[in-house]
């Protein structure tokens, strides 16, 4: 009997497991798919692509939507500032982060409970567009490259998965023991949490890397030279500037007709180009922080 139920439960976990399996390829695949068919449809004519006949591989192989995405003098403009506004405006989230995070997990820190509040409330109150472009035009941040970079200094949401990684991954003994040896609060974030906390600062990093990165409503609101603008605008003022208006062709001769009908097909072969330009950067960089992403956030959450 025994040797039944065993056999049985075996069988159960068996088809589970076929199951789960078949679940994680059919989302993997549902989740991956859209970039594929970017990139698919970013190496076609684009008259293929609104045919639908790239819907599993390259049709008419043409690299003409990225030349005319390169010849863009202001998209590299656009990957230069963003560039700087990631790399700047990631080490100022960090900076204002990870101090913070630790200070709220210390027991004995004065009004820890009202400084914990302060943050958590900001989750559920905000002043809103008009409030916050007041206050940037009077801090003189507007047409700043810097209204990018320091704009929001602390995600709360960040800040409460952090604390909890400092007080769930790191004994508060090493402290104590390192305090009993007559090293400082400041050493002891330094020499000690800090080397220990790679896996949460590596998943922040990534977090609010990719906030900088595809950072665009801020830039639109705050920003008006160009030379300031992220890539992010940058490839929608492109975009914008290669839709066809249907309204202009009456009005205009055959040869200009067919120019405008040209860039209009040309705009849909760069959009999936920009695209796939836009999200290159961050593919890349996720597998370097891969190894901590998963150990970083589950830091607090429910074990079975």
């Amino acid at each position: 009997m025994t040797k039944i139920m065993k056999k049985r439960k075996r069988k159960k976990l068996e088809t589970f497991d076929v199951i789960n399996t078949a679940i994680v390829v059919l989302i993997t695949l549902i989740i991956i798919y859209p970039l594929y068919f970017c990139v698919i449809a970013s190496f076609s004519n684009p008259k293929q692509t609104a045919l639908g006949n790239t819907l599993l591989w390259i049709k008419d192989f043409t690299l003409d939507a990225y030349k005319y995405v390169i010849q863009e003098e202001q998209l590299w403009i656009g990957y230069r500032n963003s560039l700087v506004y990631l790399v700047f405006g990631t080490l100022y989230n960090l900076i204002l982060t990870i101090p913070a995070a630790y200070v709220m997990t210390k027991k004995y820190l004065p009004l820890r409970g009202v400084i914990s509040w302060y943050f958590f409330i900001t989750m559920y109150i905000c002043g809103g567009m008009i409030p916050t472009y007041l206050l940037i035009k009077d801090l003189g941040l507007i047409d700043s490259p810097l209204v990018l970079m320091i704009g929001a200094g602390v995600s709360c949401y960040n800040l409460i998965v952090t604390r909890q990684y400092f007080s769930s991954s790191i004994p508060n003994e090493i402290y104590e023991a390192t305090m009993i040896d007559g090293a400082s609060e400041l050493r002891c974030f330094t020499k000690i949490a800090l080397p220990l906390a790679k896996p949460i600062i590596a998943v922040m990093t990534l977090y609010y890397g990719v906030g900088h990165w595809n950072s665009y409503y801020s830039a639109l609101l705050y920003i008006r030279k160009s030379d300031y603008y992220p890539l992010q605008l940058v490839l929608r003022n492109i975009l914008l500037s290669n839709q066809l208006s249907l309204g202009s062709i009456e009005s205009v001769d055959a040869e200009t007709a067919a120019y405008l009908v040209h860039r209009a097909e040309m705009a849909q072969g760069m959009k999936y180009a920009i695209i796939f330009i836009a999200s290159a950067p961050l593919l890349i960089a996720y597998p370097f922080v891969q190894k901590h992403f998963t150990k970083g956030i589950m830091i607090g959450s429910v074990k079975g």
